[in-house]
């Protein structure tokens, strides 16, 4: 079954949620695991990439947007699915794609941003009415 983290971070801003996001990706593909990072759009989409270039200047993590290549080990993108045999979602998007349930592994990252806490407390809420199991990492400032 998916095992699904919210990641819950003290900060505001958005730009800690990114910079979160690009250190989580590092980790996640570090460990083996193929990634897709999911976003609202494609300006979303290249926020994320161009953070992944530049969020630490001694690291290179190996990354796409999905439509541009899917052979690297991290794909962004905002309209459907990755190709098969990526195991782990990074959620960006305010809503649960409908093809969540294809990942070993699903992570969510919340801040204390509003439009951030409410759409990710609708996602907690969805993934557990369905029965996934659903756990909090809450992060130090």
């Amino acid at each position: 079954m998916t095992r699904i983290d919210f990641y819950v971070l003290p900060q505001t801003t958005l730009e800690a949620r990114l910079d979160f996001a690009c250190r989580l990706a590092e980790t996640i593909q570090r460990k083996g695991y193929r990634l897709h990072v999911h976003v609202e759009d494609e300006a979303a989409a290249r926020r994320i990439d161009d953070a992944l270039w530049t969020f630490r200047p001694d690291s290179y993590l190996p990354h796409a947007l999905l439509h541009e290549r899917d052979d690297v080990p991290v794909t962004i993108g905002w309209e459907g699915p990755p190709a098969p045999g990526v195991e782990a979602l990074l959620n960006l998007h305010p809503d649960i794609p409908e093809w969540f349930s294809r990942f070993e592994r699903i992570a969510e990252i919340i801040n204390q941003h509003q439009e951030v806490l409410t759409a990710k407390r609708a996602c907690w809420q969805t993934y557990k009415s369905r029965g996934y199991p659903v756990k909090a990492h809450p992060l130090k400032g």
